[in-house]
């Protein structure tokens, strides 16, 4: 009797095996709820404003893709509309009465097809548990989770972001957060889920003040897209570091010993041939960008032209309309990964501009493109045009002499301008989409023409007559680049082998025909070793480009004044106005720096040379051609703004405050021109004393005989500068400038990275200049820097309370 008790009971315990206590059956627990069918099947319960997801298919590795459909509004904090979070490859895992969501990690793998071998990587690393879900309902075909808690929460790291932008300390409130039902759907492939998130906090900071009506209060929607993994049809393409593309990859643990554990592969989109032996032939499913609705004309028109000039490079390897852009459907989600969108965001402040995508971690195959274009950006290009042509007349009259009363005018011709910034936003648009194709910047692009829309372009204005001119300012197209990419990542082949050849051949026939690249980690940072590769600049000669952007400026800054604003602006908006013309040479500046103690080198892989070329130091003549040209941007004569102008720019009227595009002065509400030259001149000193580059101009003594030592260098700027004297018509100026000198020299030596033996030739030189300033001098200036020097050593601290007035932002433009 007993052994039968024990058998009832066990199977009593078999037919509740997977049943979970107060679970109910998934028909009876959603009866009441809004259902929608999809990739997930999801439930929503207005009585308790919740959501719930059905899972019926466990371990299943998915894409789960968050993001920010409503951002803050501030380009300092950098929480954009539209911005794109993190993509990762997620599976669904239950234990008894949970579900946990597991992010899988991607990062180390086992390409064999032994199983043992793939489950030790899987053991070694660890993957990451992003949420846990109760289980609410089950039957046999799966389970309903409650999925609220999750989509309420900060899986953007919103909290973090203000913390570290020093805006405050917030945190999720559930009270002010909901389910946005409107946004919330399924689809086949993908169940998109949204919702609105209150964060709650305390001591908002400035950024925040400036953009939120209540700062202790900041509600943003995050948006959860949940998607099917594409089939295994798609081929990965291999990345090299000179086919322009962005890398993708891991560490695969099961190759042979001799082989490279690194594994890297280009992102882009899937893209096909209909008629695969075709020469020109339509695409199986065309590349679609859709545009912002929102944005207004002729801004549309623009963004449409720029993006649609990728077609040109897909139209050269043999594709018939395979790029397309249109307009975002009025019911159609930006934040649905069906749709390559390009968003136009509004900010507080101007901003960068960027493309994310989502790419499938396992392949690198992108699954949306996401293009954030700030819409400032397009105001401070048709600013800079107003403040290089001033087309306004100062007594009322037009450029064709008629008399004009105030609002005639405003209706003044200014077309080439607001030509100057629409052009500006067809290359941004077209550079923006590049990225979210797979393209990486190509900064070296500019030096043998302008072969690139992955590069930061400036300007190319011009003097014809002795007028500026607009005409020639942005580029129109693809470039020679741009093509040469789009064959490597889009090209179709009929198999592996032809494909491995064809690619190798295209990047030989590329580095032949001179194209040169450099992107972001040898070009972006001031300290920077190679002498191409520059944002922002124009020529193969820096130099020589520094030289003419300046003739530019020159004309700009002498026909600048009252033409310059429209009748009825305050004469004290004239100082952002002016602000980017008196700057107009900061970017080339960086270029010609980065030849003083520079190197040429390329993304160079054993092969691609009969010689290796490596890495060559640029010649004694360039360096010093360089250096003289920063030096000449420490003359009074460079720096000084005419008093007449300083006088027409009055303190901010009533109304109006001073801001960020402003200069920092030490006259209080005054315009003050001496700050703003110590701003400039501050500038060309602190790309000149970069300790990464005065080591390499010790260096370089033993590489190549003749190129500048730190004694010629720190003797050319002393004598260019303190032991010139003070200049008789620009008196103040020259005398800031000299201790402005003196005082970035001193800190330049301690310099955390600088060299101990470059850190004791800067006090040898500092030395002799001492000695000068006491025994060669008759001047009371210099007498108060040789104290200042006396107490240097004497206390080992430099005592200066000199503080660099810093610039007007400058990128973007």
């Amino acid at each position: 009797m007993r052994m039968i008790l024990v058998c009832l009971v066990f199977i009593s315990a078999l037919s509740t095996a997977g049943k979970i206590e107060n679970a109910k059956p998934i028909a009876d627990f959603t009866a009441d709820m809004q259902h929608k069918t999809g990739f997930f099947d999801f439930y929503y319960q207005i009585e308790t404003d919740k959501v719930f997801l059905k899972i019926d298919q466990f371990d299943q590795p998915f894409l789960f893709q968050s993001s920010m459909p409503q951002g803050i509004g501030s380009n300092d904090i950098g929480l954009d509309r539209g911005q794109l979070g993190e993509t990762r490859l997620v599976k669904f895992e239950r234990y008894g009465n949970k579900v946990m969501l597991k992010q899988l990690n991607t990062q180390y793998r086992a390409s064999s097809s032994n199983l043992a071998e793939q489950a030790s990587i899987d053991e070694a690393f660890a993957d990451s548990v992003i949420a846990g879900f109760p289980v609410v309902a089950t039957d046999g075909d799966g389970v309903v989770i409650d999925y609220t808690e999750f989509l309420l929460s900060d899986i953007h790291q919103i909290s973090q972001r203000l913390t570290g932008t020093k805006q405050g300390s917030y945190k999720v409130d559930p009270q002010r957060s909901g389910v946005f039902l409107n946004r919330s759907k399924a689809f086949p492939d993908n169940t998109e889920l949204e919702a609105l998130v209150t964060f709650g906090g305390s001591n908002p900071g400035q950024y925040v003040n400036q953009v939120t009506p209540d700062p202790i209060s900041i509600s943003v929607h995050l948006h959860h897209s949940l998607v099917k993994l594409p089939d295994t049809d798609y081929q990965p393409r291999k990345f090299v570091p000179f086919s322009g593309f962005w890398s993708v990859g891991y560490q695969d643990y099961s190759v042979p010993i001799e082989d490279s554990m690194t594994k890297q592969f280009i992102p882009r989109h899937r893209l096909n041939k209909k008629q695969p032996n075709a020469t020109m032939s339509e695409a199986i499913e065309p590349i679609v960008y859709y545009l912002d609705p929102g944005i207004p004309e002729p801004v549309m028109s623009a963004l449409k032209d720029g993006a649609l000039w990728w077609d040109q490079a897909f139209s050269a390897i043999g594709y018939k309309n395979a790029f397309q852009v249109k307009v975002l459907p009025a019911d159609a989600d930006p934040m649905d990964v069906r749709y390559n969108v390009i968003q136009w965001v509004h900010r507080a402040t101007r901003g960068w501009s960027y493309g994310s995508s989502v790419i499938d971690p396992r392949s690198g195959e992108i699954i949306k493109g996401h293009v954030t274009l700030g819409s400032l950006r397009v105001k401070q290009d048709y600013l800079i045009a107003l403040g290089l042509t001033s087309p306004f007349s100062a007594d009322g009259t037009g450029p064709d002499g008629a008399v004009a009363n105030r609002q005639a005018d405003d209706q003044v011709d200014i077309s080439k301008q607001k030509e100057m910034a629409l052009a500006r936003i067809r290359q941004l648009s077209a550079h923006e989409v590049g990225h979210t194709i797979g393209i990486a910047h190509n900064f070296a692009a500019s030096e043998y023409g302008r072969e690139s829309v992955m590069d930061y372009p400036h300007p190319l204005v011009s003097i014809i007559d002795g007028e500026i001119s607009l005409d020639n300012a942005y580029d129109v197209g693809m470039g020679e680049w741009d093509k040469y990419v789009v064959a490597y990542g889009y090209q179709e082949y009929p198999d592996a082998n032809t494909e491995q050849l064809a690619l190798k051949r295209l990047v030989v026939d590329a580095r032949a025909k001179g194209y040169r690249y450099q992107s972001d980690p040898d070009a972006r940072q001031s300290n920077a070793a190679n002498a191409e590769g520059h944002l922002w600049d124009n020529g193969a000669d820096p130099v020589s480009e520094l030289t003419r952007i300046s003739e530019v400026r020159q004309v700009a800054m002498d026909n600048f004044g009252l033409k310059t604003i429209k009748t009825g602006a305050t004469l004290s908006s004239l100082e952002e106005t002016f602000a980017p013309i008196y700057l107009l040479h900061r970017y080339q500046l960086d270029a010609v720096a980065k030849i003083i103690g520079g190197v040429s080198y390329e993304y160079e892989s054993k092969g691609d040379y009969s010689k290796a070329k490596g890495v060559d130091v640029i010649s004694a003549k360039r360096q010093k051609d360089a250096l003289a040209a920063i030096l000449n941007t420490l003359q009074s004569e460079f720096l000084s703004i005419p008093s007449s102008l300083a006088q027409l720019i009055t303190p901010k009227a009533y109304g109006e405050s001073r801001n960020r595009e402003s200069f920092k002065g030490r006259t209080g509400h005054t315009f003050d021109p001496i700050s703003a030259a110590e701003s400039a001149a501050g500038y060309s000193l602190n790309l000149l004393l970069k300790a990464e580059r005065l080591n390499r101009i010790a260096q370089q003594q033993e590489q190549l005989r003749g190129t500048p030592n730190l004694a010629y260098v720190l003797t050319e700027l002393f004598n260019t500068s303190i032991k010139d004297g003070i200049d008789k018509d620009h008196p103040q100026l020259s005398k800031r400038v000299n201790y402005l000198v003196l005082d970035q020299v001193v800190k330049a030596m301690q310099q955390e990275n600088l060299a101990p033996e470059v850190r004791g030739e800067i006090e040898i030189q500092l030395i002799d200049l001492h000695k000068w300033l006491k025994n060669k001098a008759r001047n009371a200036h210099n007498e108060v820097m040789a104290r200042q020097l006396e107490q240097y050593w004497r206390l080992g601290k430099w005592q200066s309370q000199f503080i660099l007035k810093p610039l007007p932002p400058g990128s973007p433009i």
